[in-house]
């Protein structure tokens, strides 16, 4: 209710109202609304990147500034872990991306050596998916890391476009992304604050993961076996208890501070390529806090319903990325890409089978319209307690079948995704009540035979062709539509 009134800008009326048999609720939302009016959005970004001069005593380098080997060209970013330059490698000719690391960060002589094992580790990966990392130097007292430097925009500015990506590039994506995370998986590498910030969109279409700075390695450097926080006895290198990174992209264990493995990499992937296909997170919310109340309790809109043009198993590997449970996600990016390698055949357009369904649905629509006219017409030629009845049945029978073969039309049109879904709740009742109709119209004809031979034979062939379209055409419509049975 919290959250829900803070949607609502914390309207102490619409409390009292949705609270009113209950007032311990209502007291509690309405204390929390008030303290929450009084916090502000402080939380809402990070401090960093509000005054990031009041948490460090680090003094910029300037342009033209030697560092070792390296000079510098320009500040290109900043964060938690420190500041970010472009610099040219003297020694061999490069241009890098040259992080110095806080100096609140090496003060701590185990902090220094934790961030010298996490460099190594991230050094390692050597995936094309992976911003390489070149070198780890301590100048001056100082620790930077060197690293490829990516020529190109991050993922946030494809997703805050008014462009969506086409199916075929959200499959792409996703297939790159996760191959890039299952790369560091296999080497027991959970990067912790993938974001949309931190992958970019290089000039030549590929994308590059950033920053493993928060990536969680084991002490021994043995690969982590997926689905787990860690063989017996192993030691994680970061401290545990201590969130670390950014709460809108973090899984709901990590928000509590429970140990993490691969699985929490997943969700965030699910995040990502939430966002990526339709340009909304999935727990979007007015404030951060409130992000983060969302990913904890409550469940994400289905991507099929918000972004049709998903391919449905993409829509599927999503969500069930997005679970709460860790023991219900893919336990690595490597199961991840295993699924992602099927997923473009599990969708496919819409084909000239699909075009030939359509026009089934809207032919038996118009059959159930010529059979409410004939009935109608029989009530007129003969009218007694039994044809009156029949046209009346008739006419609710025919509305209720055309209704639900048009919403069937419309879902393959408009949200084909779910059609599988709905043709398997509608299934038994467009055929029973296709069968009821032929039945209906069988018995008009039958009355009709001794008077009109012509209209009776008219509406009993009409009323076997209603049946045999539903019992033998439909199926095979079907079948060769979307590959199954009806």
């Amino acid at each position: 209710m919290f959250e829900a009134a803070l949607d609502r800008a914390g309207e102490a009326a619409w409390i009292a109202r949705e609270a009113a048999d209950d007032p311990v609720v209502r007291d509690e939302v309405l204390s929390l609304v008030e303290h929450h009016s009084r916090a502000g959005d402080f939380l809402s970004r990070p401090i960093v990147d509000e005054a990031p001069d009041l948490l460090s005593d680090e003094v910029p380098l300037a342009p033209g500034t030697s560092v070792g080997a390296y000079a510098i060209v320009r500040e290109i970013g900043r964060g938690g872990m420190g500041r970010v330059y472009l610099a040219n490698d003297t020694r061999l000719g490069r241009t890098v991306a040259l992080k110095a690391l806080a100096p609140h960060l090496m003060r701590d002589p185990a902090q220094r050596e934790r961030l010298r094992r996490e460099a190594r580790s991230a050094a390692s990966l050597t995936h094309p998916g992976i911003c390489t990392v070149y070198a780890l130097e301590e100048i001056g007292g100082d620790l930077y890391i060197a690293t490829e430097f990516v020529d190109g925009h991050t993922l946030r500015a494809e997703i805050g476009s008014e462009r969506r990506p086409s199916s075929d590039e959200i499959l792409r994506t996703a297939r790159d992304l996760a191959s890039a995370l299952a790369s560091a998986h296999a080497r027991g590498i959970v990067h912790r604050d993938l974001k949309p910030e931190n992958v970019m969109r290089t000039r030549d279409g590929s994308l590059k993961i950033l920053d493993f700075g928060l990536a969680r390695i084991l002490e021994d450097g043995t690969p982590e076996a997926p689905g787990h926080t860690g063989p017996t006895g192993a030691r994680f290198v970061t401290r545990p208890g201590i969130v670390v990174g950014t709460p809108a992209y973090m899984a709901p264990e990590q928000i509590n501070g429970e140990p993490v493995d691969a699985r929490a990499d997943v969700f965030t992937f699910g995040l990502l390529l939430y966002e990526y296909s339709c340009g909304v997170h999935p727990f979007a919310a007015a404030t951060a806090l409130a992000i983060v109340a969302r990913v904890l309790e409550s469940d994400a809109r289905p991507l099929a319903a918000r972004c049709p043009d998903v391919p449905s198993r993409v829509a599927e590997i999503i969500g069930r990325c997005l679970r709460k449970a860790p023991a219900e996600r893919f336990g690595s990016a490597v199961e991840l890409v295993g699924a992602l390698d099927t997923a473009g055949d599990a969708a496919p357009p819409a084909s000239l089978h699909a075009t030939w369904w359509r026009i089934h649905q809207v032919i038996v629509i118009l059959l159930y319209a010529i059979g409410s006219t004939v009935a109608w017409q029989i009530k007129d030629w003969r009218e007694t307690p039994v044809t009156v009845a029949i046209f009346l049945a008739l006419g609710a029978v025919s509305t209720i079948g055309g209704v639900l073969r048009g919403h069937l039309v419309f879902t393959e049109l408009m949200n084909r995704p779910h059609l599988a879904i709905e043709r398997r709740r509608t299934s038994r009742a467009t055929m029973l009540l296709d069968l009821l109709a032929a039945v209906l119209l069988l018995g008009d004809g039958i009355l009709l035979a001794a008077t009109r031979a012509l209209p009776a034979v008219f509406t009993i062939a009409l009323a076997l062709g209603i049946a045999l379209a539903s019992i033998v055409l439909e199926p095979a419509t079907t079948s060769a539509a979307f590959g199954e049975d009806s």
